[in-house]
C-alpha cells in the first residue's frame, strides 16, 4: 500500500492492486476457516455474521477516507490508496502479539495428531483434545491431499454452484447501488454528493444490522430466497416503471439498497457452512473466486449497459440476475442452519 506514494506508473499501480488483493482474498479464504474452526458449535456463524458490521465499517471508512482527503493535487489518489496501509499494520501488529493458532483439522489430516492435540490443550485446556474419529486413524498411512476438483464431483457440485452463484450474483449488483444512486439523485436535480454518501453508506450499514438480527431468526434458505427475490422486484420495478414519482424512485431504490445489503450476512457463515472440514478452506475460497467475476462483471458491465441504454436497462439486467440467483436457491440451496435442521429432523 505505502509503494503507492513513490509511482504513478499505470502498470505498476495495476500489480499493486493485484498484489494487494490476493493477500485480502487469501485473508478472505483461509481466515474465515479458521475461525469457524476455533469458535463453539452454533456460536460460529452468529459470530461470523458480527464479522460483516465490521467489515462494513471499514467500507464506510474507505468511502470516507475517499471523499475528505484532498488538498494534495495530483498526488490526492496516490494518498488515498496509500491509506490502506492504516488498517494494514494495525492488523499486523495486533497478529504479531496475538498469534493466530494452527489449524487442529488441518495437522490431523496430515497425520500430526499430537501436534493437533497440543495445540488444542494450549489454547482450549488440558480436558479437551481432537475428536475420537481422528484418534482412530491409522497413523502410519500417508494422509491423501484432496484436490480442488472434488468441488465438482457427484457429492459437491450442487453446493458449489449455490456457493459461488449466490456469491458472484450478489456482488455483481451490489455494485448497482454506488452506479444507480447518482443517477437517480441527477434526475432529481439532486447532485450533492453528501446526500449520495449518506444513503449509500446509511443505506449499507442499516441493512447489515437489520441482516444481523433477522440471521438467527429464520432458515438460511428461507433468507436467501427472499433476499434475492425481493431485491430483485424491488430493482425491476424500477427498471420497468420509470416513470414513478421521483421521491418513490428513492423510496424504493433506498429500500432496495437496505435489503441487498441485508443479504450481505450470508457473505461468510452460508459458504463455510456449506462444506464439511476436509474440503471446507478450499470450498470457501472457490466461492469467493467465482463470486469475485460477479463483481468484475457489475464492475465493468454496469456502467456500459447505462451508457448504451439508460439506467432503466442496467437495472433490469441488475434484476434478471437477481433473479436468476432467487431461482438457483429455490432449486438447490440447502437448508445449513443447525437450529432449522434440528427442528426438521424432529418433526
Amino acid at each position: 500500500s505505502l509503494l503507492h506514494l513513490i509511482t504513478a506508473n499505470f502498470s505498476l499501480t495495476f500489480i499493486l492492486r493485484i498484489g494487494i488483493g490476493l493477500m485480502i482474498a487469501v485473508d478472505y479464504t483461509v481466515g474465515n476457516a479458521l475461525l469457524t474452526e476455533w469458535l463453539p458449535k452454533g456460536e460460529d456463524s452468529k459470530r461470523q455474521s458480527h464479522l460483516l458490521i465490521y467489515w462494513t465499517i471499514g467500507f464506510i471508512l474507505s468511502y470516507l477516507a475517499g471523499s475528505f482527503i484532498t488538498g494534495f493535487d495530483s498526488y490526492t489518489w496516490q494518498i488515498i490508496l496509500a491509506t490502506s496501509a492504516v488498517p494494514a499494520l494495525v492488523t499486523a501488529i495486533f497478529r504479531s502479539l496475538f498469534p493466530l493458532p494452527a489449524s487442529p483439522g488441518w495437522l490431523a489430516s496430515k497425520g500430526k495428531i499430537k501436534t493437533a492435540n497440543k495445540v488444542i490443550r494450549k489454547h482450549m485446556g488440558r480436558k479437551w483434545r481432537l475428536p475420537a474419529r481422528f484418534m482412530k486413524r491409522n497413523k502410519k498411512k500417508t494422509p491423501r491431499n484432496i484436490s480442488w476438483a472434488i468441488l465438482f464431483s457427484k457429492q459437491y457440485l450442487r453446493r458449489t454452484l449455490v456457493g459461488g452463484i449466490f456469491y458472484a450474483c450478489q456482488a455483481f449488483s451490489f455494485f448497482g447501488i454506488s452506479i444507480f444512486l447518482p443517477i437517480l439523485l441527477q434526475s432529481m436535480n439532486i447532485t450533492s454528493g453528501n446526500i449520495s454518501g449518506i444513503i449509500y453508506n446509511g443505506g449499507m450499514f442499516i441493512g447489515v444490522l437489520l441482516g444481523t438480527w433477522i440471521f438467527n431468526k429464520v432458515s438460511r434458505r428461507f433468507y436467501l430466497i427472499s433476499n434475492f427475490l425481493v431485491s430483485g422486484v424491488l430493482i425491476g420495478i424500477l427498471a420497468i416503471v420509470p416513470n414513478l414519482n421521483s421521491m418513490l424512485k428513492l423510496g424504493i431504490f433506498t429500500l432496495f439498497a437496505i435489503i441487498l445489503s441485508a443479504g450481505l450476512i450470508l457473505d461468510y457463515p452460508y459458504p463455510t457452512e456449506l462444506f464439511d472440514l476436509k474440503v471446507r478452506a478450499t470450498g470457501v475460497g472457490t466461492c469467493i473466486t467465482i463470486s469475485r467475476i460477479g463483481a468484475a462483471a457489475g464492475t465493468f458491465l454496469l456502467p456500459v449497459l447505462t451508457n448504451v441504454g439508460g439506467a432503466s436497462l442496467a437495472m433490469l439486467v441488475c434484476a434478471i440476475v437477481l433473479l436468476f440467483a432467487f431461482v438457483v436457491c429455490l432449486i438447490w440451496a440447502p437448508e445449513t442452519s443447525p437450529k432449522f435442521m434440528k427442528n426438521k429432523e424432529n418433526n
